[in-house]
């Protein structure tokens, strides 16, 4: 037997976790600790749903999901938002794929009854590839509900048995930039996970991604005091419980590169990075990525990394694998709400506002375009990357 309950993030729960994690599939935004960061900070306001195997002599999880109840602006209908707070980038529950076709019906039966939780809920960055988003399918076409997808798209992936690439002019293009950077010196890649070393490490993240052109926009981290103080927070406190390192690329003991990871079961997720603008010519962050691609497959417990990122990224031209990511929208009641329908017609709005910037884009004349900055991709295909990883997070500058 399944039951639910819902409440706000609970750190006890933390063995049952990491025993969970262990058979199900893979959400790093979903541990309890970060979900925990994001409450005890006033960054999110989140209610948890967990779901429990009733055996004979005790309960086990077999699944927890955490939804977001967020509201564009005041007066604007409130939305279950599966992304947990801003700067994740992964909506889909962490269920026992054993139990699927048990826990997500619970889950969305749940939600409709929860008197503090919306019955439009918003998927962005759901992963159409686990078994959840088939349970889920079968129970929206069983209450005769179809949802509405906003948006799909492909996100780098990679395993040990599929994916990297080790031949072409991508292969190529990084020796020889390894080559070049090894000539100025000594060249290593540090990925200490011991918690004072990522605080640091942390750090010279967000300083090196402040003095970018991030800081120059407004949108690294350091730019808003609320952020900041999320992130560090996050950061160390998924270090306490090894779920979280900084890589570093550096030459002669200076960073040219940082790589922030977390680590969820037998997925890593490379999060966050920035590089040294002095090492650009080098692609430092390229270089990065594929080190660290080979040192955590390398480890026994690792058996795929999630890029966090949209195809049109640099991790696109590192990687062959690809997942399939989907946003969508339905309210658990299958009817058509005021809240619904507002929400689907930001959604869609805003979507076809970057479809026709990247349009505009495309057809820049050569001279504009060649002014943008360079690190596999351009500045504004950054932006554009992270906000399909969120449309929420335009509302708060990211």
């Amino acid at each position: 037997m399944i039951t639910v309950t819902i409440d706000s993030p609970r750190l006890d729960i933390a063995p049952q976790w990491d025993e969970l994690v262990r058979r199900a599939s893979s959400n790093a935004f979903m541990n309890p600790a970060a979900l925990a960061t994001a409450v005890a900070t006033d960054f999110a306001k989140l209610r948890v749903l967990l779901a429990w195997e009733l055996g004979a002599s005790q309960r086990r999880l077999v699944g927890i999901w955490a939804l977001q109840v967020r509201q564009v602006v005041p007066l604007w209908p409130k939305v279950s938002e599966a992304l947990p707070y801003n700067y994740a980038f992964l909506s889909s529950p962490v269920v026992d794929p054993a139990f699927s076709d048990q826990v997500l019906p619970a889950f969305l039966a749940a939600i409709e009854q929860d008197p503090l939780l919306s019955d439009v809920l918003s998927l962005t960055s759901f992963d159409a590839e686990c078994p959840s988003y088939a349970a889920m399918s079968k129970w929206l076409a069983a209450r005769g509900i179809e949802p509405l997808i906003v948006a799909t798209s492909s996100r780098p992936f990679v395993t040990k048995e599929f994916g990297v690439k080790r031949s072409g002019s991508t292969r190529k293009k990084l020796r020889q930039d390894w080559n070049r950077l090894s000539a100025l010196g000594v060249v290593d890649v540090v990925n200490d996970r011991s918690p004072g070393a990522v605080r640091q490490a942390f750090e010279t993240f967000l300083a090196m991604e402040k003095a970018s052109w991030k800081g120059e926009r407004g949108t690294a981290v350091l730019s808003d005091a609320r952020d900041a103080d999320f992130t560090r927070q996050l950061v160390q406190n998924l270090a306490d419980r090894e779920a979280c390192s900084v890589a570093l690329l550096q030459v002669n003991g200076d960073v040219a590169a940082a790589q922030v990871l977390m680590y969820c079961g037998s997925t890593a997720y490379t999060w966050k990075t920035a590089y040294n603008a002095q090492f650009a010519r080098y692609s430092p962050g390229h270089l990065l990525v594929d080190k660290v691609t080979d040192q955590l497959f390398a480890q026994p417990e690792i058996e795929a990394i999630n890029s966090c990122a949209a195809e049109d990224s640099f991790m696109a031209q590192l990687w062959a694998g690809r997942r399939t990511m989907l946003d969508l929208l339905f309210d658990v009641r299958g009817t058509k709400s005021l809240g619904y329908r507002m929400e689907a017609g930001r959604l869609l709005g805003y979507h076809l506002l970057r479809r026709l910037r990247h349009r505009f884009r495309q057809h820049r004349p050569a001279s504009a375009a060649s002014k943008a900055p360079q690190r596999g991709s351009t500045k504004p295909e950054k932006e554009a990357s992270a906000a399909l990883r969120s449309p929420a997070k335009a509302e708060v500058g990211h």
